[in-house]
């Protein structure tokens, strides 16, 4: 196959690339930021966008029970392992427009060049359009990719309940089209066994590879991370002023204190040269029942702990549970911490991140090493056994929020790596 030829059409399509861009934000645009829930009406206008696009380019297009899109062009040997790549189309409530769904379009572009060169792929190329992998709506990672993959958590479609609906997830599912029962059945679509191999192309969510000047990021590993979502402090209320210490049960003294502990042990990770990372992203009082005259009787919190040493995070659950107890029984409070939602670490596939960095080198791209701190479905193909890799692009002011500002040059430069192993290496 032509790289050059190939790298020639990829680059030509970057008014089509900002075009699908631009149309997926004018769709999900909330009057601040970026909505696309999971299972929502944001989420299913961007499967519907992509799908939609795809058909455009003459790619076959199908969906799984769990609202995945599945957006393929025909490699030569349709009885070959496919190769997928691609990413989440679902986004935080007020976020940005290239979160997740970069992957989605640079697995587009690539389809578009293959198609505009006369190229065929060895193999089927499958551009995958995940459902749900922003856990902030249902409590759970990578609810589309693990459904797919046959790993979903066992009660996760009768339990997990959306957070600004109360409702449960196999509901959301059955409104979107998807069909939970055969995934509580054991369908399985994507057979890990089965797959080839799954490039994500993703938006870097912190400041490394903007600050260093440099476009384009080979992701080492994924953190993996423990989540306690709905936890809880139950001391008891009391009067400010009328109670001395040694009868208080403070449940805010007992919440700050864990954290204080966790923030400790971060410190010693970081003096050990041990990855770690936590997040207390939720800490508050009841407001029907706080007042700046009361001892503050319980404390709602959530914790993320996140690390690439899967030994590590399940060593984090024993100690956390005795630092709970012992400032428990020193403050006389209860911890109510609830179950942990457990996603494992991405351990990415060292031939293919070779493969990435002689890429780099042959199109003279610009590029860092970097490990990701945040979680993606790629942790979910890793874990499930397929091999996996995953490619950053430079993202100014950060993800999550309104002001996401990935540039179309430097999106390119990443689909254009991608392009050159699916023609060199897949």
């Amino acid at each position: 196959m032509s790289t050059d030829t190939l790298s020639a059409a990829v680059a030509a399509r970057a008014g089509f690339a900002a075009d699908v861009f631009d149309r997926l934000a004018a769709g999900s645009h909330d009057g601040i930021g970026i909505t696309r829930a999971s299972y929502g009406e944001g989420e299913a206008f961007a499967h519907e966008l992509m799908a939609e696009t795809a058909m455009g380019l003459g790619l076959e297009v199908e969906r799984d029970a769990a609202g995945n899109t599945y957006m393929t062009l025909p490699g030569t040997d349709r009885a070959a392992a496919p190769v997928i790549v691609g990413s989440h189309l679902d986004s935080v409530a007020q976020g940005g427009n290239f979160d997740g769904a970069a992957g989605v379009v640079s697995g587009l572009v690539v389809c578009a060049g293959l198609l505009d060169a006369g190229l065929t792929p060895p193999r089927d190329v499958r551009v995958m359009g995940i459902r749900a992998e922003e856990s902030a709506w249902f409590g759970v990672s990578y609810i589309g990719s693990r459904s797919a993959l046959g790993t979903l958590p066992s009660g996760a479609l009768e339990t997990a309940r959306r957070a600004d609906t109360g409702r449960v997830l196999d509901d959301h599912m059955a409104e979107a089209g998807g069909d939970p029962a055969a995934l509580a059945a054991g369908e399985v679509y994507l057979p890990p066994a089965a797959q080839h191999a799954y490039l994500e192309v993703h938006i870097e969510q912190g400041p490394v590879l903007e600050e260093a000047g440099i476009p384009v990021g080979l992701v080492t590993g994924i953190r993996g991370n423990r989540r306690l979502p709905a936890a809880r402090v139950q001391g008891e209320y009391s009067h400010c002023g009328g109670v001395p210490r040694s009868h208080r049960r403070d449940a805010v003294i007992a919440a700050a204190e864990l954290v204080s502990a966790l923030d400790a042990i971060w410190t010693e990770c970081d003096d050990q040269g041990r990855d770690f990372a936590f997040t207390i992203g939720k800490f508050f009082t009841d407001a029907e029942w706080h007042a700046m005259t009361k001892i503050a009787g319980a404390v709602d919190f959530s914790l993320d702990m996140r690390s690439l040493d899967a030994g590590f995070l399940d060593e984090m659950e024993g100690r956390l549970a005795t630092l709970a107890a012992e400032i428990g029984t020193r403050r006389d409070v209860a911890f109510e911490l609830g179950d942990f939602t457990r996603a494992a670490p991405g351990v990415l596939d060292p031939d293919i991140r070779r493969d990435l960095a002689e890429g780099v080198g042959r199109l003279a791209i610009p590029s860092l090493e970097i490990a990701s701190g945040a979680s993606h479905d790629a942790a979910a193909f890793a874990a499930a056994g397929v091999p996996t890799a995953m490619i950053f692009i430079r993202n100014a002011h950060g993800s999550h929020n309104p002001d996401e500002a990935m540039e179309i040059p430097d999106f390119m430069a990443a689909t254009g790596l991608l392009a050159w192993w699916l023609a060199e290496k897949a």
